[in-house]
């Protein structure tokens, strides 16, 4: 059926009750922290905790001892206690690590989820949610990236039941992720197939290549699975074309659009057509990439703006425009209660103040084949002069591909790996140059890095939107700290 004669989605007859003016972004890998999202909730907005590789999160933050106990607090409201007993017997170090001691693994992300990893997944996202949730009645979503498949399923079942109030997800079509949600909150069990490079050529046992979740298996002799609430769902989206598509396609209900622009952070859309550099050789963005907001407006869902809205004023502008509010990831990403690493966000917020900072959009870095910001900071993993390590150990595997092997059955690789080994497993060595390993940059920024036997972090990578360069105006005069309250008063003013 050609898009054009699909049935549209019916938008809701009535807005969802206390649709949010400010979103805060959901950032990862635990940059979007619970203590960020519980304050931002708090204050009265929409709080969002990174739903990424929450269990490796959850793990390192056991290894490291959980001085603050907060993790097992949470843990023990876990509604199946065997299974949160199992993850702290299994990674809580009640003396944290040593120097020289290497983080015991969390499996790879496998199609075929081994149950304790599955396990692992939904309670890392129960763990994440009900901590943002303590202690108000404020709103709390989490956030998911729709290239980030395999954990899913669970993930989401994770935090809808510690609660969770919304479902955000970007970079990708996610038009499953609506009817997922549906049949969860009843209890029902859910299935999606997963994307698989070279599958349409190469034929294989579909049960291989879909993830299954049931909750009636999950809660094999504790009872019936609760019935839970059905949380609202935002999808991401950096154009009108990807927003009528999930209005006509989606399996179920989608509350509204986050449309994010490419002064974003993290992951960002590629330019529409051939892609153009610039000198620095960044992506050339055009008119053809600004959303058209017009037939946002004409579509008939709330939206929100994102991408460079964290300033005075930008509220009043995207209000304007019709949009519902706007979503804010960069300030927020540096202030006390995000989880940034706390010496990498002082001595970012530094540089700021002496304006000696820059980001950088790079069209090759992530293996997902987005473009990805990152900022050019000394002692990280991105820097002129420096550069990234030249190691290529992929031990974490978040962003791996799936790929049919000539037999029909699947495989894992990334571009981020040795070469000879993503060769090896039939992929092109031009399709390694420039790639960098996300995943363990990402965790260092976070104060989760990889460490090995010598006891040798991984150098932190720091993403984040345009305007981190505008960020001084959220210092106070002396001091390179301030809060999320003070992010929210000045996008109010």
């Amino acid at each position: 059926m050609a898009l054009m004669d699909t049935p549209m989605a019916t938008p809701p007859a009535t807005a969802p009750p206390c649709l949010p003016r400010i979103i805060q972004g959901g950032m990862g890998v635990g940059i979007s922290h619970w203590r960020l999202a519980r304050e931002v909730a708090r204050l009265g907005h929409l709080g969002v905790v990174s739903g990424t590789a929450l269990d490796l999160v959850l793990a390192r933050r056991l290894q490291q001892g959980d001085p603050e106990g907060t993790m097992r607090r949470a843990m023990a409201r876990f509604p199946i206690p065997e299974i949160a007993r199992q993850a702290e017997e299994r990674y809580f170090s009640p003396e944290g690590l040593r120097n020289g001691d290497a983080y015991r693994a969390v499996p790879m992300p496998r199609i075929d989820l081994s149950r304790d990893h599955l396990q692992l997944i939904v309670l890392a996202n129960f763990v994440e949610v009900s901590l943002a949730k303590e202690g108000h009645g404020g709103t709390v979503g989490i956030n998911f990236l729709e290239k980030i498949q395999i954990p899913t399923l669970a993930a989401i079942y994770g935090a809808m039941l510690a609660g969770a109030d919304y479902i955000c997800m970007g970079a990708g079509i996610p038009n499953h992720i609506p009817g997922v949600i549906d049949k969860l909150a009843l209890g029902e069990a859910v299935s999606l197939k997963v994307d698989v490079a070279g599958g349409r050529d190469i034929p294989g046992d579909e049960a291989e290549r879909t993830l299954f979740f049931d909750p009636r298996e999950f809660w094999q002799g504790q009872g019936e699975p609760p019935k839970l609430k059905r949380p609202e769902f935002l999808a991401i989206v950096s154009s009108f074309t990807l927003a009528l598509s999930l209005a006509r396609k989606a399996t179920g209900r989608i509350t509204g659009f986050v449309v994010e622009g490419s002064r974003a952070g993290g992951h960002n859309a590629p330019p529409r057509g051939p892609m153009k550099l610039t000198e620095r050789g960044e992506p050339v963005y055009g008119e053809r990439d600004a959303p058209d907001l017009e037939r946002f407006r004409d579509l008939g869902y709330p939206f929100w703006l994102a991408g460079s809205y964290g300033a005075p004023g930008k509220l009043a502008e995207a209000l304007a425009e019709g949009a519902t509010g706007i979503q804010v990831g960069t300030p927020f990403a540096f202030c006390e209660e995000s989880g940034m690493d706390a010496g990498v966000k002082r001595r970012v917020l530094e540089k700021v103040r002496h304006g000696s900072l820059e980001v950088y959009t790079d069209p090759q870095a992530s293996p997902t084949g987005f473009p990805f910001k990152v900022v050019a900071l000394e002692g990280t993993a991105f820097f002129p002069g420096i550069g990234w390590p030249e190691r290529r150990v992929c031990d974490v595997g978040v962003l791996r591909h799936i790929y049919a092997r000539p037999d029909g059955t699947v495989g894992y690789r990334c571009p981020s790996e040795a070469v000879d080994d993503y060769v090896r497993k039939g992929g092109l060595e031009a399709e390694t140059r420039g790639k960098k390993c996300l995943c363990n940059g990402l965790l260092a920024a976070a104060g989760l890095g990889r460490r090995d036997a010598a006891g040798l972090a991984e150098p932190p990578l720091v993403t984040a939107g345009d305007s981190l360069v505008d960020l001084g105006r959220f210092l106070p005069a002396e001091g390179v700290s301030y809060s999320a309250s003070s992010v929210l008063e000045a996008l109010l003013r």
